[in-house]
């Protein structure tokens, strides 16, 4: 009789803590669907120009006029669309370039020093990707004025960020075996870096700077809104003369440079890793 009594008593603890959990649960889904119905509502329905849209006649009167394609532009793309792509392909060769002494600077088992340069090499991982590529774009328009060279200098930056961080965290896992060997037969600093750390993370290093190439490619598509060359500034071009067949045909250039990226870096990953 006591036993049965202990284990009802246990059930009804369970079924009130069971109870307790899901109320709990259901105040926390309450104060989330409140705040986001409160986020909505203040951003969404408060702060959109309702009367500017039109309703749904107006809506697609504005969405048809991107329909019709300016088929007279595409003479116009193919020098943009060429210094976009290449835009993209020298930054990111720059930026890996920068990247190299910063990942040896940023990881802790190669670092000259611990105390100095391992803070520093990791505060411009963290800097790089902090600063948007735009505003990257901006500083450099304004250093040395329009055109390409920004727009790679600016890709470059913003690459440095996540290649480096990739690679000092691949420097960092490394098998230390090899390179006390090669510290052992009495190699230098160089011989350890090509010997016993390069062929570790080499797979590493060459997807990571071939996804950030495919990223690239979508950023140096922007970097003309800046000044910076390229389908950008031909996207901003054709928005301030009100030719929305001309984006149109822009963002179908971008699109195709976009795909055209995909399939490289697909058979690039597919040859060398």
């Amino acid at each position: 009789m006591a036993l049965s009594d202990t284990h009802a008593t246990g059930l009804a603890l369970q079924s009130e803590l069971r109870r307790k959990k899901q109320l709990k649960m259901g105040l926390i889904w309450g104060a989330v669907l409140l705040f986001a119905a409160w986020c909505f509502h203040g951003t969404i329905v408060q702060d959109t120009d309702w009367h500017r849209v039109g309703g749904r006649s107006g809506v697609w009167a504005s969405f048809g006029r991107y329909l019709q394609l300016d088929l007279g532009l595409w003479r116009e793309l193919i020098v943009p669309t060429i210094e976009t792509f290449m835009m993209a392909c020298v930054g990111t060769v720059l930026g890996c370039f920068f990247s190299l002494p910063v990942a040896w600077l940023g990881a802790a088992n190669v670092t000259p020093s611990k105390k100095i340069l391992y803070p520093l090499g990791r505060f411009l991982m963290v800097l790089s990707r902090s600063v948007h590529e735009i505003v990257w774009a901006l500083i450099f328009v304004s250093a040395v004025g329009l055109g390409a060279l920004p727009g790679v200098l600016a890709i470059a930056m913003r690459s440095v960020g996540f290649i480096s961080k990739i690679t000092a965290e691949a420097i960092e896992n490394i098998d230390a075996k090899p390179v006390e060997a090669i510290r052992a037969t009495g190699g230098n600093e160089f011989q350890v870096m090509y010997y016993g750390i390069l062929p570790q993370i080499y797979p590493v290093v060459l997807a990571t700077v071939i996804f950030e190439w495919d990223i690239n490619i979508r950023r140096s598509a922007v970097m003309g809104l800046v000044g910076a060359g390229g389908l950008g500034l031909l996207f901003f071009r054709q928005m301030n003369s009100f030719n929305y067949g001309g984006v149109s045909m822009v963002i179908l250039a971008i699109l195709m440079l976009i795909v055209l990226g995909e399939v490289i870096s697909h058979y690039l990953r597919k040859a060398v890793i």
